[in-house]
């Protein structure tokens, strides 16, 4: 390559390495200045401290292990080497290879590092938890170990021996290439085929290999627990425990003894690769025979003609694993044999379950909200509507809310340019609400709340004698205001100028045909008023109107990440977090409420379910708020989170305060991330006279009462 031509290739590969750092650098400081926002940067510090560390760390192992059987391999190439066809073909190589070999076994040492690097960082959560490990109050019913080396040690000793074997394999195969190119391995020639350096470097290499299978057969026998054989059983069985498990334990034996007779007969009696070869297909052979037919004779001829006998035991010790694994140990079942089919007498007079009959179905009725409440094409409630409980006038019963957000796919064109979108289509307005079992004018929602003013209040065939009175009605933070499947729409708020309100709050007036702005005084956002974060969120959005628009100025925030469910998983990333996001109004504000869960795949004997077709629709089929595909056999409902409305805020409130999952978690960040259920103050999270409690699931959901 001519000189212009390396020029060129360097430009174009300094070029390529400025943008990908600059665009690292970009997404490492505005996640900084987020997480400093919600005031959540030991998660961010303690997520990429972490996945760092495991780069380094794993990495670094690979590369020094696979360069360091390299170099070996070459310091072991023979002086003299036979003339043959051969060597004279190799030469050409050897003489490319040996001037810089140093050079070419640090950069193949570097990307195969890279690559291994890559792969330890994205384990930081079976990092994270092997190293907050806590135990269970459970053992398993086999070998009487605690629950909690299958949850939080198992995972990441079994990655740790898959690193181990990818490192030996790639060693042997890069050490045979170099024995190979430097005439310690040959194919032709007189004498022996291999040298005794490169046969003692090479068999090391094999009785090492042989070594970590004697440790995967060790840890295959805890694995043993974790099957799952749907839909006859879930962990091991009787043909497992009485025939696999002891063949585990001989293989494990075996195993060694193969190992120290590669090296020994290959290397002090024998001094050839025959014995090491018979002895490497004799754990062949013992592990088909041993391993494999001898288990599947026990479970076809002593298991399968009596299953029912022979499982007995162990399909008990599955029903009660997954009871514990899903928080049911301590349900009782018991049979309905009601029979009575008249309707008692008093249900004509009743007063306490009668009058609170839902007339209005959440699920039908957003249709209604829409047509009566919407007032504005760009107004949206959603779908479907979600079911709250507010005591009003000392009476506690069940109202339909919903949260009127802006949906920006449905601004018109001329609505829709940059400056409306983000800095004047900023919130939605209102909480609106109406008694579950009570309509008005024919069949309508007798609404509650979310009037956008005395102008608009819509006629209610009726007077209102009760309201749910909400002191900050705006939405800045919702379902349909900024990420999930509308997409990710940030907002710029503030102004300099306290004279000019730029925000369009709300419509007004007898025909809604007027509108009244507003300016954002709430404590979210990052403030981008300086040059540096204008330049900062430009590059990040890839927007110049961050430096060129007068809309931006000193006293700028700008709002992103605006999806309750988005915000709450960026916050607590090891969370799997509820679909369905519902509204409530708490202390006179609206907040998002949102159910997280924590998760396991290695509970010993308890069933595994997959979550996205666990939560799929069960007359549609479609999961509506279906969760990701995971397999799970463990679960708990162990965090409560909230997201304001108004300013964003997130918080997380523990629920289940005996889930050693989440304690794990919290130990992992500081212990601090979420609040204690014992800690929760008794005004929750502010003083009110009035509560709503959620009928999803009981006045326990909240953490206090008031």
């Amino acid at each position: 390559m001519s000189r212009r031509g390396r020029v060129t290739v360097g430009v174009l590969i300094g070029v390529f390495l400025l943008f990908t750092l600059m665009g690292w650098a970009v997404e490492v400081w505005t996640d900084w200045l987020w997480f400093d926002e919600v005031d959540y940067t030991q998660v961010y510090t303690g997520v990429l401290t972490t996945r760092i560390l495991l780069f380094f760390a794993i990495g670094l192992a690979m590369a020094v292990v696979v360069g360091g059987n390299l170099y070996l391999a070459y310091r072991l190439r023979p002086l003299l080497r036979p003339h043959s066809a051969e060597q004279a073909t190799l030469e050409r190589y050897r003489m490319v290879l040996s001037p810089r070999i140093g050079t070419w076994i640090a950069v193949l040492s570097v990307i195969i590092g890279l690559f291994a690097g890559l792969s330890g960082q994205s384990r930081w959560r079976d990092w994270l938890l092997f190293r907050n490990s806590m135990p269970f109050e459970a053992k398993d019913p086999e070998f009487g170990i605690n629950v909690g080396f299958y949850v939080f040690e198992y995972p990441f000793w079994r990655y740790l021996l898959g690193v181990g074997f990818t490192a030996v394999v790639l060693s042997v195969l890069g050490a045979l290439a170099v024995h190979y190119i430097f005439g310690g391995v040959r194919l032709q020639g007189i004498g022996d085929r291999m040298t005794t350096a490169a046969r003692a470097h090479l068999t090391s290499l094999v009785a090492a290999f042989v070594l970590l299978k004697a440790i995967a057969y060790v840890l295959d026998r805890r694995a043993l627990l974790l099957e799952q054989d749907p839909p006859n059983l879930y962990g091991a069985g009787y043909a497992d425990i009485n025939a696999l498990l002891p063949a585990k334990e001989i293989l494990a034996y075996i195993s060694v003894v193969v190992a120290i007779a590669i090296i020994v007969f290959s290397n002090a009696v024998m001094r050839n690769l025959v014995w090491p070869g018979v002895s490497l297909a004799l754990l062949a052979i013992s592990a088909v025979a041993i391993g494999g037919i001898y288990p599947w004779a026990v479970q076809t001829f002593e298991v399968n003609p009596s299953v029912r006998d022979k499982e007995r035991e162990y399909i008990e010790r599955s029903i009660n694993a997954t009871r514990q694994a899903f928080g049911l140990k301590d349900t009782d079942m018991n049979a309905y044999t009601a029979t009575n089919l008249t309707p008692p007498a008093s249900l004509a007079t009743d007063t306490s379950v009668v009058p609170n009959i839902r007339l209005l179905d959440p699920e039908l009725v957003s249709q209604s909200y829409t047509q009566l409440q919407q007032v504005r094409g760009f107004y949206d409630f959603g779908q479907k509507l979600d079911i709250d409980r507010y005591t009003i006038n000392n009476k506690t019963q069940d109202y339909v809310v919903g949260v009127r957000e802006i949906n920006y796919s449905r601004l018109t064109a001329q609505q829709g340019n940059w400056l409306n979108r983000h800095t004047v289509y900023t919130h939605g307005f209102g909480l609106v609400g109406a008694p579950a079992n009570q309509v008005v004018c024919g069949g309508q929602p007798y609404f509650v709340s979310g009037f956008l003013g005395n102008d608009n209040t819509p006629d209610q065939c009726a007077s209102q004698t009760e309201q749910i009175e909400v002191e900050q009605p705006r939405i800045y933070y919702g379902e349909r205001v900024g990420g999930g499947q509308q997409g990710a729409d940030y907002a710029i708020v503030g102004q300099t100028d306290p004279e000019r309100n730029v925000e369009y709050d709300r419509p007004t007036g007898a025909s809604g045909d007027q509108g009244i702005n507003y300016t954002y005084t709430g404590e979210g956002g990052v403030e981008i008023g300086s040059f540096m974060r204008r330049l900062l969120y430009g590059i990040k959005e890839r927007e110049s109107n961050f430096l060129l628009s007068d809309a931006v100025n000193d006293n700028s925030k700008l709002l992103y990440v605006r999806n309750p469910r988005d915000r709450v998983e960026k916050v607590a990333p090891f969370l799997t977090m509820d679909g369905d996001p519902y509204p409530a109004m708490v202390d006179g504000r609206i907040q998002w409420i949102l159910d997280g869960y924590t998760t396991a795949g290695t509970y010993p004997y308890a069933q595994r379910i997959n979550l996205q077709t666990e939560t799929a629709d069960e007359l549609t089929n479609v999961g509506t708020f279906q969760l990701a595909r995971e397999n799970v056999n463990y679960i708990r409902n162990s965090v409560k989170a909230t997201v304001d409305a108004y300013d964003g805020t997130v918080r997380l409130y523990e629920f289940d305060d005996t889930d050693p999952v989440l304690k794990a978690w919290n130990k992992a960040f500081g212990g601090d991330l979420v609040t204690p259920k014992a800690e929760i103050p008794r005004t929750w999270p502010r003083t009110s006279a009035t509560r709503p409690t959620s009928s999803r699931c009981s006045a326990t959901c909240w953490p206090a009462s008031t």
